[in-house]
Formats: structure tokens, C-alpha cells, sequence
């Protein structure tokens, strides 16, 4: 399972499931500070998440998930 969540702005980040790390390198697809790589399948739940971010134009999702950036 992918790790994905949200920045402070709402827009979704992936973190490596090896160490948490947010930094990739995008031209081999493996975490920077493990140098794990990064599954197919969580790219493009990442590419997903973006996507609908894209569509909700760029404004973060629900507020009601009290672990929601901006939630009260």
C-alpha cells in the first residue's frame, strides 16, 4: 500500500514505504535516502491521487478526516 498524503497546501506527496522519505529520484524511480525503488503500483496510485487533486483544481479534498491537513 502506497504511502500518500497530503502537503500543507493539499496536494498529495508519496513517501518511500522502506523509510519514509519523501525525496525520489525520479530518473530511477528510488528513494534517495534508502534507495529503495518505488513499485510500479504506487506510482500510479500517486499518479491517481494527483490526478484527482488536478480535478478538484487544486484545492485539497475533504476536510471532515480529522488528520486532513487544515482540519480542526
Amino acid at each position: 500500500m502506497p504511502v500518500i498524503f497530503a502537503n500543507p497546501s493539499g496536494a498529495p506527496e508519496l513517501a518511500c514505504d522502506e523509510c519514509g522519505c519523501r525525496w525520489f529520484d525520479r530518473m530511477t524511480n528510488c528513494c534517495y535516502e534508502c534507495g529503495a525503488p518505488v513499485p510500479e503500483a504506487e506510482l500510479a496510485a500517486f499518479r491517481a491521487a494527483l490526478a484527482e487533486f488536478a480535478r478538484r483544481g487544486g484545492r485539497p479534498g475533504d476536510r471532515t478526516d480529522p488528520l486532513a491537513p487544515g482540519a480542526s
